[in-house]
């Protein structure tokens, strides 16, 4: 029935009049007021509920009909009303509690997911370097507390490092880690807005490459040529002897170079077939795959050289540190030695040179080592190899339900290939000279 405002007055308490114009729309008489409530079927779980719009007289008819317009165009977009207003007021007491107490901040947040998630699940450099990253790049949000963090502040956060968008997509994602980590380890109140996966998303600017002599040469894959591959290899005595037998291993295994450094005498074993190195399926990237398995390589040629000569060196590692752990045992070379080394000998290289020689400079130009195993990948498949043998030599696993059904192990097909890949490099090697 249309509304009445002389009914409403006489309205007893406990008794409703219906809005036919309103669906849900009743004014409701109590012992000691009149409201207008909207009664609603829940778009959720389709139960019923009700939501208070105002009281009578100060929300009038009209007023009523705007109010009940709007709340019913919010529940036919998916939203429950009733429930939406319990979050908001589950969300002010949560707000009114943190103020009272202590606050648990961002800092202790990253803390507790460095502790809880990155250093149980992570390696040893990776561990170190997302401790790094956090605790450097949060820093300026590092006092506030986490649950009442406003999406600006995580927006102008990463904004700051629109210039470095390798940078500002690791820390999105590692604090929106860290707070999905907080919320389900109960250290943030439920309700606690996860603004970093919200933040920037679709927007995130695109990398331009990594820089060389200041300035940009792109985020393109770098694969060496075969003239460039048979100039270096023939170029390879003028570096140091650790820079020289790592890019040899490269080459010869097509294996990473974390594995390459990390390589310990115990994995070296003389079998029919010739020299192997066993590589511990937790030494590799696959390390978290229930699937994978140790990482079987023949070495031949050159790379059987070089650990035939690294062998019968001091301690377990073949590529030892100069440095030992804290509790005294041993630690292999790091990465960035090797990494650095090559880089020392580019043309473009700056830094200075000791003593009164200068050092060569690498022909070949542009190029890390990680490049390497890119084109040991790319020279099998020039030369015939099988994909899923090419794939199982660079220690990748196979992907979905071949990774889990296929258990070949491949050795065979490793020495026969890795046997012809060391034909090839020779071959190269004998061009580039002539």
């Amino acid at each position: 029935m249309p509304f009445d405002a002389r009914a409403a007055k006489l309205l007893q308490p406990g008794q409703h009049i219906t809005v036919q114009e309103h669906p849900g729309l009743r004014f409701v008489a109590t012992a000691t007021r009149r409201s207008w409530i909207y009664r609603y079927k829940s778009p959720i779980d389709g139960g019923m509920r009700q939501v208070k719009l105002g009281e009578w007289p100060a929300m009038g008819y009209p007023q009523a009909a705007v109010a009940w317009e709007e709340r019913r165009n919010t529940r036919d977009s998916g939203v429950d009303i009733q429930l939406q207003k319990r979050a908001e007021r589950r969300n002010e007491r949560a707000a009114v509690a943190a103020e009272k107490t202590r606050p648990y901040t961002v800092g202790e947040l990253v803390q507790d997911y460095l502790a809880g998630h990155i250093d149980l699940h992570r390696k040893p450099k990776g561990r170190a370097e997302v401790r790094r990253l956090l605790e450097h790049e949060t820093a300026p949000i590092a006092h506030r507390p986490a649950a009442l963090l406003l999406r600006s502040e995580a927006y102008d956060l990463l904004a700051g490092m629109t210039d470095r968008p390798v940078l500002m997509a690791s820390v999105r994602q590692e604090m929106g880690a860290a707070y999905d980590f907080g919320l389900d380890a109960g250290k943030l109140p439920e309700n606690t807005a996860n603004w970093w996966r919200q933040v920037w998303r679709g927007k995130m600017p695109r990398t331009k490459g990594k820089k060389i002599a200041g300035k940009h040469v792109g985020a393109g894959k770098r694969v060496l040529s075969d003239g460039e591959v048979g100039t270096l290899i023939n170029w390879l005595p003028n570096f140091p002897r650790t820079q020289h037998d790592a890019v040899i291993l490269y080459l010869w295994t097509g294996t990473r170079g974390a594995e390459i450094i990390n390589m310990e005498k115990a994995e070296i074993t003389e079998e029919p077939t010739g020299m192997w190195w066993t590589i511990p399926k937790e030494k590799t990237k696959n390390a978290r795959h229930q699937n994978a398995t140790d990482l079987r390589v023949p070495l031949i040629g050159r790379a059987r050289a070089v650990v035939q000569r690294r062998l019968p060196g001091p301690g377990r590692y073949l590529f030892p540190s100069y440095v030992v752990a804290e509790d005294g045992s041993e630690l292999p070379m790091e990465q960035k030695i090797i990494q650095s080394g090559i880089y020392h000998y580019q043309p473009y290289s700056k830094t200075k040179d000791k003593g009164s020689n200068a050092r060569p400079r690498l022909p070949v130009t542009h190029w890390a080592p990680h490049d390497l195993r890119r084109t040991v990948r790319t020279m099998l498949a020039a030369m015939g190899c099988p994909n899923d043998v090419a794939e199982a030599v660079l220690g990748h696993m196979p992907p979905g339900i071949v990774g889990v059904y296929n258990r070949h192990s491949y050795d065979a097909e490793r020495l026969e290939w890795l046997t012809r890949l060391d034909g090839r490099l020779e071959e190269l090697a004998r061009a580039a000279v002539s």
